[in-house]
């Protein structure tokens, strides 16, 4: 199995998650009047400033808006300049044949990775031409057998989509079309700490069954929480980090870009 190797596995790990970068191949690319491409920029220079010692970085979907892959040449670029290993995983606005493209002759998609004494399962929720997302049989099945194989480490799951209600009305119809198929799974296993994932680009941290259930900013515009119909909220871009400890205990928190001003412009290319 895949592994950090410079990870101690008597000390805690430390990842960063990025999400929702929603990048263009034009340098000038806005979402709702935001360049993505500066936003993500300031976001990774926060991660530098603050986590000097990363031994992995998740990307959590959405890389792209456009699909090119220019712009996922341009994630790859960008995010390397946080010097650690990274995994990502595709999201409802990725084209995943272009990923796997720029991608090609990396690590960056393998699915499952130790680190430390923890597993990290990435899956692939997206379904191709669809905006909710879905957990294929494939996908359950890896997602069995990363946990079957590995009793003895602690296991964080990752993929895109919302797999419970998050407070927000209209994103409730495109979040995982069949969260019960996942938590059968994860509930068979007593290992799982934690679920993680992107896409309602807002911070929750709740808990099921034991288990931590995390979702997180995205590194462009937020969606304000508990919102009837979409909203963005004035929120700046941010990231998460993640300190998993050898004994299954996780530390966490959300750090967003300081002196960021936004003017959200509905009427452009929207979400």
């Amino acid at each position: 199995m895949p592994s950090v190797s410079t990870v101690n596995p008597d000390a805690p790990a430390l990842l960063v998650q990025l999400s929702d970068s929603h990048l263009f191949a034009e340098a000038d690319g806005t979402l709702l009047g935001m360049n993505t491409r500066d936003s993500l920029q300031r976001v990774i220079e926060l991660v530098r400033a603050r986590q000097p010692q990363i031994d992995l970085l998740l990307a959590t979907g959405d890389l792209s808006q456009d699909g090119t892959l220019e712009s996922y040449q341009l994630f790859r670029d960008l995010s390397q300049q946080i010097g650690a290993p990274a995994r990502w995983i595709p999201g409802n606005h990725d084209e995943p044949q272009v990923m796997a493209q720029a991608t090609m002759g990396s690590a960056l998609l393998e699915s499952v990775v130790d680190v430390g004494n923890w597993r990290i399962t990435l899956l692939d929720s997206a379904v191709p031409g669809s905006v909710p997302g879905y957990l294929a049989e494939p996908q359950l099945q890896l997602l069995a057998q990363a946990l079957s194989e590995a009793p003895g480490r602690h296991h964080l799951v990752c993929f895109h989509h919302h797999p419970v209600p998050i407070g927000c009305a209209w994103m409730e119809p495109i979040g995982l079309r069949n969260p019960e198929a996942l938590f059968a799974v994860l509930d068979r296993f007593p290992q799982v700490r934690a679920v993680l994932w992107g896409h309602v680009h807002q911070e929750i941290d709740r808990q099921r069954n034991g288990v931590r259930l995390l979702a997180s900013p995205s590194t462009c515009i937020q969606f304000a929480p508990g919102s009837e119909d979409f909203k963005v909220s004035e929120q700046a871009p941010g990231y998460r980090w993640l300190r998993l400890h050898p004994d299954g205990r996780l530390e966490t928190g959300v750090e967003r870009v300081e002196g960021f001003s936004f003017t959200v412009d509905y009427g452009s290319n929207g979400y």
